[in-house]
């Protein structure tokens, strides 16, 4: 298939297994790379994780992300739901997006519970802790393999 996928990770993030496991699961985003190289081995594909807890370098990396990579999956973490700049970043790249995120955002906070991504990305998922980052993953081969573009 030879697709090129990233990961993009937001705020916090890196300290996932550590943070609140009753609400974002157990695993690392280490181990939760180490287990996405794996499967997008077996599929053929290549991935890049890229984790920051500063807006600024993840626009810098979506931006840097348009032409290296054919889907852009981003957990942004609670930039998610007020980065007016992720969202312009995103939508400039015109490639598809697949937001993800541990927790189901629409069973928490009021204030998590409206993104800024969700209009831009083909699909979300959420909810399902470190599975979603599994789920997403294999959406985006099978939408990069039907030839399907971004909403950008």
């Amino acid at each position: 298939m030879n697709l090129k996928i990233c990961f993009i990770n937001g705020p916090n993030l890196n300290m996932l297994g550590i943070r609140e496991p009753e609400i974002y699961g157990e695993s690392s985003l280490a181990e939760i790379e180490k287990e996405m190289q794996i499967l997008a081995q077996q599929q053929g594909a290549e991935i890049d994780f890229f984790q920051s807890n500063h807006e600024g370098k993840i626009v810098d990396y979506i931006q840097e992300a348009r032409d290296r990579f054919d889907c852009i999956l981003i957990n942004a973490g609670a930039l998610s739901h007020y980065s007016i700049a992720i969202y312009d970043a995103l939508k400039a790249v015109e490639i598809p997006v697949i937001e993800i995120h541990l927790s189901n955002i629409y069973a928490r906070e009021s204030f998590r519970q409206q993104s800024l991504i969700s209009p831009l990305a083909v699909g979300g998922v959420f909810g399902f802790g470190a599975l979603s980052y599994k789920m997403a993953f294999l959406a985006a081969c099978e939408l990069l393999a039907a030839g399907q573009k971004g909403k950008g």
